[in-house]
C-alpha cells in the first residue's frame, strides 16, 4: 500500500511557474493518488496507462505543442506495451533531458543500478509516502531548472567558451587573459553572433554612453582581442569588420 500522508499544500509564493508532471502508471489506484498529490502541490499532470500512450504524448508536446513541454516524468517499469526501461532508454538515445523518476515494486539493489544507469534521476521503490514523493519531485525539478540556468550562462562559439559569472575565457581549451574592457566587448559580441555593431553602439554599451574618448578606442580594443583569440590575427575568424558599419562577431 502507499502512504495517505498528503503534504501540505504549497503557499502561493512557493510556486513561482507551473510545471507539467507525467506520471506513466497502470494501476489506477496508484496514478489518481499520485495525481491527487501533486495537483494540490499546484503541478499540471498529465497522465498515460501504459508505455504507447506515454511515448506519444510526449511526442506531441515536443513536436506539436513545446508551450505544454513535460518537466518531470514519474515512470512505473512494469507498463503494458512498452515498458519503462525501455522508454527510458529511448528517451535518452533521443537527447530527451527531462528528469525521470521511477517507481518500481522491484526495489533490489540491482534493479535501481538498472534504473539508474538506463538514464532515470531518481528512483522510489513501492510502496512509498505521498509526501516524499513530492518532495523528490520538487528535488528533481529545481536540480533541473538550476542546471538550465547555469548553461544558459555559459556563451560558446566554435572554440571560445565565455562563463559571464566567473569572467572567464577559454579558448582552444586554454584560459586566457582579458582585460575588463576586452572582456565585456566579448561578452556582448557572444551575447548577439553576428549582429553588426557601429563603433559608436560599442562605445555606448561597453564604456558608457558618457565616454568623451575617441572611437579609435574600440578599434584599439578590437586589434588587443584579437590578438588574443584569433589564430591569425590579420584574418580573423571570430571578429571580424565590416567596413564601412563596424564589427561582428562570427
Amino acid at each position: 500500500m502507499l502512504s495517505l500522508d498528503l503534504p501540505k499544500k504549497s503557499s502561493p509564493s512557493e510556486i513561482t511557474q507551473t510545471n507539467r508532471v507525467l506520471v506513466v502508471e497502470d494501476e489506477d489506484l496508484i496514478r489518481e493518488m499520485i495525481v491527487l498529490a501533486l495537483s494540490e502541490e499546484g503541478y499540471d499532470v498529465v497522465t498515460a496507462a501504459d508505455g504507447s500512450t506515454a511515448l506519444q504524448l510526449l511526442k506531441n508536446t515536443d513536436n506539436v505543442h513545446p508551450e505544454n513541454a513535460i518537466d518531470l516524468i514519474i515512470l512505473d517499469l512494469m507498463l503494458p506495451q512498452v515498458n519503462g526501461l525501455d522508454i527510458c532508454r529511448l528517451l535518452r538515445y533521443q537527447g530527451n533531458i527531462v528528469p525521470i523518476l521511477i517507481i518500481s515494486a522491484k526495489g533490489t539493489e540491482t534493479d535501481r543500478v538498472l534504473g539508474l544507469e538506463v538514464g532515470a534521476d531518481d528512483y522510489l521503490t513501492k510502496p512509498f509516502s505521498m509526501r516524499e514523493l513530492v518532495a523528490r519531485c520538487r528535488a528533481l525539478i529545481r536540480r533541473q531548472r538550476f542546471s538550465s540556468i547555469t548553461q544558459q550562462s555559459v556563451r560558446k562559439f566554435k572554440d571560445i567558451t565565455l562563463y559571464p559569472d566567473e569572467c572567464r575565457v577559454m579558448v582552444r581549451d586554454e584560459e586566457v587573459n582579458l582585460s575588463p574592457k576586452e572582456f565585456r566587448l566579448l561578452d556582448l559580441f557572444m551575447s548577439y553572433p553576428r549582429r553588426v555593431w557601429s563603433r559608436e553602439q560599442l562605445i555606448e554599451q561597453v564604456w558608457g554612453a558618457d565616454f568623451l574618448g575617441d572611437t579609435k578606442t574600440v578599434d584599439v580594443h578590437i586589434r588587443w582581442l584579437r590578438e588574443k583569440l584569433e589564430i591569425e590575427a590579420s584574418q580573423p575568424e571570430y571578429v571580424i569588420t565590416v567596413r564601412g558599419f563596424g564589427y561582428r562577431f562570427g
